[in-house]
């Protein structure tokens, strides 16, 4: 596969990402997402451990290259997460900012690492 055509199929993938990411978030009730911003956490966890179970799988790097920079780079957001993060903090709820802005790290982390144990397992 040639680096143009890699990147095509990177750049393809990334707007499938996004718009799924999209789907996701939009997919919960507005009430819903106006408490804590739910649907942004799901799509970074989720991610997380999608991304660590590919890593885990030891795809073709090419495969892993559009599926990782691609698809999941298009689909987790960590500046959006962030930006949920100083939304709450300048609403003045510190707790939720900080289960916000610390959750996300350190669930993402763990799950990826859970993520790529399972992906080792499957791979055999």
């Amino acid at each position: 596969m040639s680096g143009a055509l890699l990147a095509f199929g990177i750049a393809v993938a990334g707007g499938l990402g996004a718009a799924l990411r999209h789907l996701v978030d939009s997919g919960l009730p507005d009430r819903v997402r106006a408490r804590f911003p739910w649907g942004i956490l799901l799509v970074n966890l989720s991610g997380s451990l999608v991304l660590g179970i590919l890593t885990g799988l030891a795809l073709d790097q090419r495969i892993l290259a559009v599926l990782a920079t691609g698809l999941l780079g298009g689909y987790t957001t960590f500046s959006t997460a962030s930006l949920d993060t100083v939304r709450l903090l300048l609403a003045r709820r510190i707790g939720a900012a900080l289960a916000n802005g610390l959750g996300v790290l350190l669930a993402a982390t763990a799950l990826a690492g859970c993520g790529m144990l399972l992906g080792a397992q499957l791979r055999g």
